[in-house]
């Protein structure tokens, strides 16, 4: 945790986070290697090749982010929570952990509903959950987001889209008449990979949807956008 004390404030949570977030970052000089090769058109550039290649990758969400989507969702008050792109479940836990902690505080009940289309990294996720206790918590839904995100119960507070990007927009587009008036929603790297999120930013700044967005400095950028109530 570099010395910083984590806003999780759990002390077995955090040494299973700190442990995956280890792991993800080994595995990061062998993804820039691989986007390098991908940007110069080198033969691991099909769709296909992508996709197997990352399919043992965690690709999770950095600490920062994660921290700061926890501290979104404590903000919020968020109780229904969806996460596209569950990977290994590091973000999920965050995530989780934000839903319980807000339950405590204010009872009641809520969810973070996950994504997931490769089976084991989803086998992997549940795991993850299980060990932290969270799994309560969570709805992993497993398959082709575009069909298992067409049935969402009650209004979204919160939504996380951190997923290869020709799937976000169509993401949204699932969630968002769901999303009540002043849901966030977070999305990762939309200042690096700008033009391939050409699509995305189409759908947020149409006025017809009722979004504000901005991108923040974070590494990579990360898109923050509102629901409005206007």
């Amino acid at each position: 945790m570099s010395g910083l004390v984590s806003v999780i404030r759990d002390p077995e949570l955090e040494r299973l986070l700190s442990a995956l977030h280890t792991r993800s970052d080994a595995q990061a000089e062998e993804l820039r290697a691989f986007e390098a090769q991908r940007a110069q058109g080198g033969p691991q550039s099909g769709e296909q090749a992508i996709k197997a290649f990352r399919s043992d990758k965690l690709v999770a969400l950095d600490r920062d982010k994660a921290e700061f989507c926890y501290q979104l969702c404590r903000a919020s008050d968020a109780r229904r929570v969806v996460e596209v792109g569950t990977s290994y479940g590091v973000s999920t836990l965050y995530l989780a952990a934000a839903v319980r902690d807000n339950i405590r505080a204010g009872g009641g009940d809520g969810v973070v509903i996950g994504t997931e289309y490769e089976p084991t990294k989803a086998r992997a996720a549940r795991a993850n959950f299980q060990q932290a206790g969270l799994d309560t918590f969570i709805e992993l839904r497993e398959g082709d987001l575009r069909e298992t995100l067409r049935e969402i119960d009650g209004p979204v507070d919160f939504m996380l889209v951190d997923i290869w990007i020709a799937m976000a927009r169509p993401a949204l587009e699932l969630v968002a008449p769901r999303l009540k008036p002043g849901a966030i929603v977070i999305c990762d790297n939309t200042g690096q990979y700008r033009a391939e999120y050409a699509d995305y930013f189409a759908f947020l700044n149409d006025p017809a949807h009722g979004f504000r967005t901005m991108t923040l400095p974070f590494n990579g950028g990360l898109e923050f956008s509102v629901r409005c109530r206007d």
